[in-house]
């Protein structure tokens, strides 16, 4: 039975949810840093955003696969690469369930006094963590709801603050735009357009649950992003400047700013509304932040970086080991920080910021290295360029910005406070077998004589890094080019921990001169042998047609990981597409 794939709406309200609440605190953050010309910012934002459209559906189309740009860096460069890429991921939404579940519950705080922060945020991460393990199909139901709310809401407030500025005019705004700026027009700009950076995290949630989605989806998904966040994020930052003076916004309204704004043309119940939508959409970020955690780590845990323990499955699809993993951190994360979260903005900003140059950067390798790989739509050069320049001066601005409070760590420093030991986790996963080999040496040297004691513990880490290599992995051949076949030796001795291999070549009976060219694979291949000794080298020639049949089926007989098998990136006239394949890797 077909799993259930996820439609237009319910995809675009999953990571809809993450990137539309950021008008909740986007425009005062543009509003300090840039006054009057916040509205200018955030459609400069809105620009960028519209070459990523392009640079995100080039390399997803091309490789469908969940992951985001993990997945684009590991089909294009080494696992050492693109696990940077996911580590900033990873670090990026726990930073978004914390703040988002935190800010939430702040803002529900509001509506009913003497509600316990911490617990209360304790028991949402929760609450979502068991709607994820329920199916995404049940979370996609909970994220639709609270996106039209979200949507509907925000239409109420403009029709307010219309009809307040058609009985009051535009005075304000132009008092406003009239004020002094401090210091230069153009650094109020920069500042402000790095800041107003944060109203597009989300729109990277997408690529990391692709394979959930039905075919199509994906490019309609940033869409509708673009659309509602270049709309929303200006036009409320527009709005805000002309009903509310700039020094009140900084002083007293950084976080609460919608909900006054509605309280000044709408009165207390639509503050108290817009207030529920805050906790709503805050809560859907936690949401997307947990599918899309979910099918990045799972595609980690594929590629044997994470152990492969998190690969179990409930009945539902889910894999809910990863999900408690991931709320078990996130609390651990909250109590850390004793719910001053705002520490954890360092981490959101710089990690988000990486992931989507990352993106750009994976989507120059895709051009460079699979030219041939066929792709629904292609970004110009020109674009990916100016847009990856686009993001590094956005890291620039927020590297260089001073924390509001004096005795706060700067951005840089709090996010290299968790970045370190994350990288690192990934590190030794990654050259497990090398540690455990130093383990094993050290363990015979100090223990050599002693040897009956500590036997055991020398034959479990053989066994170890033996299960480790013993691991076969498949590489499909369409020619006996040895040239390509020692490019593939030296991706396998580079990137992966085995030393078995099967070169394949799928036999034509139907070619006149395929019994020759049989004869000089296989001298190919044992030359290949030969020059790569500590790699066992079969190679076979099997007749059938290469496809996703004969994958699966190649898979089930040799009970070898589909995602183990390897192929060159195919032509414009290969026949199926990548995602037809089941997780074939490309390598070369």
């Amino acid at each position: 039975m077909s799993k259930k794939k996820l439609g237009q709406l319910a995809s675009t309200a999953i990571c809809g949810n993450d990137i539309s609440s950021s008008v909740l605190y986007v425009s005062a953050l543009a509003i300090g840093f840039a006054g009057q010309y916040a509205w200018i910012t955030l459609l400069i934002v809105a620009f960028v955003l519209f070459l990523f459209r392009k640079i995100y559906g080039e390399v997803v189309g091309a490789l469908p696969l969940n992951g985001g740009a993990y997945n684009a860096l590991l089909n294009t460069t080494s696992k050492s690469t693109a696990s940077l890429a996911a580590t900033l991921t990873i670090l990026s939404y726990m930073a978004t369930a914390v703040i988002s579940a935190n800010e939430a519950m702040h803002y529900l705080h509001h509506i009913f006094y003497g509600l316990p922060i911490m617990l209360a945020t304790v028991i949402l991460l929760f609450s979502f963590a068991i709607l994820t393990i329920m199916g995404i199909t049940e979370s996609a139901k909970v994220a639709i709801g609270i996106f039209i709310f979200h949507l509907f809401s925000l239409f109420i407030l403009t029709g307010f603050i219309s009809f307040y500025l058609m009985n009051n005019g535009f005075n304000q705004f132009l008092i406003n735009w009239r004020l002094p700026v401090h210091g230069s027009i153009t650094m109020a700009i920069f500042l402000g357009f790095s800041a107003s950076m944060l109203g597009i995290s989300g729109f990277e949630s997408s690529a990391n649950f692709v394979e959930e989605q039905k075919p199509g989806v994906f490019r309609k998904t940033l869409r509708n992003m673009w659309i509602v966040v270049s709309i929303i994020n200006p036009l409320m930052a527009f709005l805000a400047l002309s009903i509310v003076p700039i020094p009140e916004i900084k002083l007293h309204y950084s976080t609460t700013l919608l909900s006054y704004m509605g309280e000044i043309s709408g009165g207390n119940w639509l503050a108290t509304l817009i207030s529920i939508d805050a906790v709503l959409v805050l809560s859907g970020a936690v949401l997307t932040a947990y599918v899309g955690v979910s099918g990045l780590l799972e595609r980690m845990t594929l590629d044997r970086i994470l152990p492969q323990f998190f690969l179990k499955k409930n009945k539902k699809g889910s894999s809910h080991r990863i999900i408690i993993m991931f709320f078990i951190l996130s609390v651990s994360v909250l109590l850390i920080t004793m719910g001053n979260v705002g520490t954890l903005a360092g981490v959101y900003t710089i990690s988000f910021l990486l992931v989507m140059f990352l993106f750009g950067f994976g989507n120059i390798l895709l051009k460079v290295r699979r030219a041939k790989l066929p792709r629904p739509e292609t970004a110009t050069w020109l674009s990916v360029l100016f847009a990856i320049f686009a993001v590094t001066i956005a890291l620039v601005g927020n590297i260089m910005m001073e924390p509001e409070d004096a005795d706060s760590t700067s951005n840089f420093k709090v996010f290299l406070s968790y970045f370190i030991p994350a990288i690192s986790f990934i590190v030794i996963m990654l050259n497990r077998v090398a540690i455990l080999r130093a383990l094993l040496g050290v363990s015979i040297y100090v223990f050599n004589r002693i040897k009956n004691w500590f036997l055991k513990i020398s034959n479990n880490l053989n066994n170890s890094i033996n299960s480790i290599n013993d691991q076969q992995f498949v590489y499909f051949a369409k020619r006996d080019n040895i040239a390509i076949l020692n490019k593939v030796m030296l991706y396998i001795k580079n990137n992966e921990q085995t030393k078995n291999l099967k070169i394949i070549h799928i036999k034509d009976p139907s070619k006149e001169d395929e019994g020759a060219f049989i004869k000089s694979f296989k001298k190919v291949v044992e030359i290949i042998n030969e020059e790569y000794p500590e790699i066992d080298v079969q190679g076979m020639a099997i007749e059938g047609e290469f496809g996703p049949e004969l994958i699966k089926k190649l898979s089930h007989e040799w009970n070898i990981p589909i995602n183990f098998m390897f192929i060159a990136s195919p032509g414009d006239h290969f026949p199926y597409k990548v995602e037809q394949l089941g997780g074939v890797r490309l390598i070369i």
